[in-house]
Order: structure tokens, then C-alpha cells, then sequence
């Protein structure tokens, strides 16, 4: 396993860790494959019976997409030759054949965001912090299954709350509204928790927690279904406002927003 992901298991509970904490846990290719790997195939990778989704340090689960990955784009079938790899990425989350369980300390933005929302549970401790700030920083737009991802769970007013105004979302929020099952006061409490929580899980029938995983994950997708999105990524992903806004957040200035 790479070093930029750490993966142990223990008493029938893995543990994945994004291991960047210099660059905010940002996440690279190898990182989303790593996770990827494990979830499509927990039994070859120990045999859990839970998987744990972290990062290291407590500034952030993970910061999203390391930026410099997308300077690699030059047309329509880069953007969406991106999602679509992103999206098996969560995909493979989601079809899991074991629980899953996101705890997040610090920032959880853009594609870490969604990393978290594929797992099954999330629970937090109070510096999380919920956000796609692309109307900000990027200029770019969601996919359309990660839009219905947004809104199964937050509901069509709350999601464009938070995209407009590219606002992050504290943790007592994101607590209120369901975003998080549970809230606990700093990282070390928010690591026990996770880890009691996978025990008690882990002890649970695994056939009982595969169906409803499943069930859940065909509800959420039928929400997308036959719903068109690559205009709306090609709309943004190959704009020059994506191209301003990306080598702006690169050299750490504020965008110039064209609407081109």
C-alpha cells in the first residue's frame, strides 16, 4: 500500500488512512485506488468486517482532488474521462460488501466530500467542515450522480445553499441536518467512537448490513438514472473560467471570472 494511504485491519476492522497531512490530505490518483481496491475486495485485503475511512492529523479527512492533477485537461474527454473514473471510485464505495464508516476531523471538500458521502455512516468531530467551494475556486460543477448524492441526503435547497455561496459547512450544521450521525468534541473522541461503533457493527449479521447497503444504494442511484450530465460538465470542466480558476488556485490569488 502506498504511503500516502495506510491500511491496517484489527479484530475484524480495517482502517484506511489518507496520509498527507502536509498538503490537507489532498488526494491524488493512487489514493482514490487504493481505497478503491480495498472496497471492491475487502476479503482480499483482511477480511473486515467494517472499514474505518480517515485522514491523518486533524486538519482535514480530506481537502479534495490535488489541483495540479486536473492541469492535465485539454478537452471534453479529459473532463469526463475524470468523472467517470471518480465515479467507479465511489461507486466501488457504495457497492462494498462491508459497512462502511467515514470520521471526519478538519475539512472534508470537493472530492473528499464525496468520498465521505459514499460511506455508509459519518460522524464527526466539531472542527469538520462540509463543502464544495468550486463557485469560489474552481469554476467547475458536480456530476450528476454526485448532485443526486447531495440531494438524497440534503434536499435540493440545501445543496444549492451551499454551492452558491461556497460556504463550508460547520459541524453542528451538518449534525442538525443529517450530514453527520454523530458529533464528538475532538479527534482523539471521534477515533474511539469509530472505533466502538465498527465493533458493534462488526458483531451485527452481515447479510442484514449487505441488503441494506445495497437497498440504500439503488434508491440513491435511481435518482440519476437516464439523467443526462455531460453537457453540464463539458459546460464547465473544459471552460476557460475552469482554467483561470484552477491556475489561480494554484498560485494562491483570487479568480477573474469571465462566464466563458
Amino acid at each position: 500500500m502506498d504511503s500516502e494511504i495506510l491500511y491496517a485491519v484489527e479484530n475484524g476492522v480495517g482502517t484506511v488512512t489518507f496520509n498527507r497531512p502536509q498538503a490537507r490530505n489532498a488526494l491524488t490518483y493512487a489514493m482514490y485506488e487504493g481505497l478503491a481496491a480495498i472496497c471492491r475486495d475487502p476479503a482480499a485485503h483482511g477480511d473486515p468486517r467494517v472499514i474505518i475511512v480517515t485522514g491523518a492529523g486533524e486538519k482535514a479527512f480530506a481537502s479534495g482532488t490535488d489541483i495540479a492533477q486536473f492541469r492535465a485537461f485539454s478537452g471534453a474527454a479529459d473532463a469526463l474521462a475524470y468523472e467517470e473514473r471518480i465515479e467507479a471510485v465511489l461507486d466501488s464505495i457504495e457497492r462494498c460488501p462491508v459497512p462502511t464508516i467515514a470520521a471526519v476531523s478538519g475539512a472534508v471538500t470537493g472530492g473528499g466530500a464525496f468520498l465521505a458521502l459514499a460511506c455508509d455512516l459519518r460522524i464527526a468531530s466539531t472542527t469538520a467542515r462540509f463543502g464544495f467551494p468550486i463557485a469560489r475556486t474552481l469554476g467547475n460543477c458536480l456530476s450528476m450522480a454526485n448532485y443526486a448524492r447531495l440531494y438524497a441526503l440534503l434536499g435540493p435547497a440545501l445543496v444549492k445553499d451551499i454551492v452558491f455561496t461556497a460556504r463550508l459547512v460547520e459541524a453542528q450544521e451538518g449534525h442538525r441536518v443529517g450530514l453527520y450521525s454523530e458529533l464528538l468534541p475532538d479527534h482523539a473522541a471521534l477515533m474511539r467512537r469509530a472505533a466502538e461503533l465498527a465493533e458493534t457493527i462488526a458483531g451485527h449479521a452481515p447479510l442484514t448490513m449487505r441488503a441494506t447497503k445495497e437497498a440504500m444504494r439503488r434508491l440513491t442511484a435511481a435518482a440519476a438514472k437516464d439523467v443526462a450530465s455531460d453537457d453540464l460538465v463539458t459546460l464547465c470542466n473544459t471552460s476557460e473560467d475552469f482554467r483561470e480558476g484552477m491556475e489561480a488556485f494554484l498560485a494562491k490569488r483570487r479568480p477573474v471570472w469571465r462566464g466563458r
